[in-house]
């Protein structure tokens, strides 16, 4: 049987996520959770490996790129990302909120450790399970994104090999399979052919 792919979410679908977070317990973290899967496409295992030292500049404070080392990134997909503002501005807030600590986790558990990409997973089907959004996944941000970056390519010069190196991924083909189409674009293709 073909597991479905994570479903790509619509940007009003990210602010509900959003506003849900807003109102946890560990509102600071759950912002940047969400953000750097939907604003920086990280998987759930490197979203629970960023440290504190792949942020911060050489005066500790949050800089404009993540640099993920291979040992946390799935196949030693290391590579640096830019940061979205939001996400900077997001992580910002917690390295206030967390004592502006200069190494460590950014995605701490109860315990103070870094999350697992287990209870990160389990932390979006829960949040999802919440919002009654169906087909989604840890994956869907990271799906959301390359494919939200697919649609924007054309606007910014790019080409479709500069998405597949802030995936991670080695094969442009990986890169494709995550794209998603979009009907309404297809009908607006087709009527000026």
């Amino acid at each position: 049987m073909d597991r479905q792919p994570a479903r790509v979410l619509e940007p009003a679908d990210v602010r509900r996520l959003l506003r849900l977070v807003e109102h946890q317990r560990h509102a600071y973290r759950n912002r940047v959770i969400v953000l750097l899967s939907f604003k920086a496409g990280l998987r759930a295992c490197e979203i629970a490996g960023v440290d504190w030292t792949m942020l911060l500049t050489s005066t500790h404070k949050v800089g404009a790129l993540l640099t993920l080392p291979p040992r946390i990134a799935k196949k030693g997909s290391g590579r640096t990302i830019p940061l979205h503002p939001d996400i900077r501005s997001a992580l910002m807030e917690l390295h206030a909120h967390d004592g502006s600590p200069h190494h460590g986790p950014v995605i701490r558990s109860e315990r103070g450790e870094h999350m697992t990409a287990r209870s990160v997973v389990n932390w979006f089907a829960a949040s999802y399970r919440d919002l009654g959004l169906i087909g989604c996944s840890s994956h869907s941000g990271r799906r959301t994104f390359i494919t939200r970056s697919a649609r924007m390519l054309a606007r910014t010069g790019g080409s479709l090999r500069d998405i597949q190196e802030l995936a991670g991924h080695k094969a442009l083909t990986t890169t494709e399979r995550y794209i998603a189409g979009d009907r309404a674009a297809q009908r607006r293709l087709i009527k000026l052919i």
